[in-house]
């Protein structure tokens, strides 16, 4: 897990970096699903041999594909407006989502105490945004949406878990992805230079070298353990904008980001005495 969240915000600086040269961040949400169908499929292959590639349940595979490029998409253009730290302080909201929103999606019991740490989470937020403090920056509300989209998508995640392998399902996405932000770039393309398809190569490669450390992660231990672990992500954020944009979050964002970790901790705490 230390590994995952060490690489993937390499896939932030270089959306960043293409969105500054002027490629449309849907044309970079395209590339990075589109490869990564490429890169992931003789895994998933190998597993359920070219027959056994289409989903078994396409409607919510289709609606998980549609959130991740949501996701994604808010991601990426709240990258124009604001630092790459800042944006995934704010991403930071999903946790707290998945877990105001899993009593309605999945029929969870959320007790007091863990509604008491979303709420607590949620002024987290609020000193992170700082509404009505300044000028109102869109890349606030773009990463916040990135936030909660991806919460739909793991709440949705997690009601097909243990269906298939985790590379299939990895290559469903990527693969149905694909295909629905296919049908929006025709829109938008723009002709890559040699270099920027480098690029599109190198966000896909990253973020499955990613992805494929979090599913070891996940076979090594128990999901409990590892979620507070994703917020070290914000650490290598940190120093990547630093080093390459010259950015660096204020105090507020850290105190923030520091609210959301301990909010965090203490859901990923109550979760495991829950199920011991």
């Amino acid at each position: 897990m230390l590994a995952a969240m060490a690489v993937l915000p390499g896939i932030d600086v270089i959306a960043k970096f293409m969105g500054r040269t002027g490629m449309p961040v849907m044309q970079i949400v395209w590339a990075r699903l589109t490869f990564g169908a490429l890169l992931t499929l003789p895994f998933a292959a190998r597993h359920t041999g070219l027959r056994g590639l289409l989903p078994d349940r396409p409607a919510i595979h289709t609606l998980r594909a549609g959130l991740l490029i949501a996701a994604t998409f808010f991601f990426f253009s709240s990258l124009k407006f604001l630092p790459i730290a800042d944006a995934l302080a704010i991403f930071f909201v999903q946790p707290l989502v998945v877990t105001a929103l899993s009593p309605l999606i999945l029929k969870e019991k959320v007790g007091p105490r863990r509604w008491a740490a979303v709420c607590v989470g949620f002024v987290g937020t609020l000193i992170i945004i700082r509404p009505g403090g300044t000028a109102l920056n869109p890349g606030n509300l773009l990463a916040l949406a990135s936030g909660t989209s991806l919460a739909l998508y793991f709440l949705l995640t997690r009601r097909i878990s243990g269906r298939t392998k985790a590379i299939v399902t990895t290559f469903h996405t990527n693969a149905i992805g694909c295909l629905l932000a296919s049908a929006l770039v025709i829109f938008v393309w723009k002709t890559p230079t040699p270099g920027e398809w480098l690029q599109f190569v190198a966000l896909a490669a990253i973020a499955n070298i990613g992805h494929t450390c979090i599913v070891r992660a996940y076979d090594h231990a128990e999901a409990s353990l590892l979620a507070p672990l994703a917020y070290t992500e914000m650490v290598t954020s940190t120093l990547m904008g630093l080093i390459f944009f010259g950015d660096f979050p204020d105090g507020f964002t850290f105190l923030g980001v520091a609210i959301l970790i301990a909010c965090a901790i203490y859901i990923s705490m109550r979760e495991r005495m829950a199920s011991a």
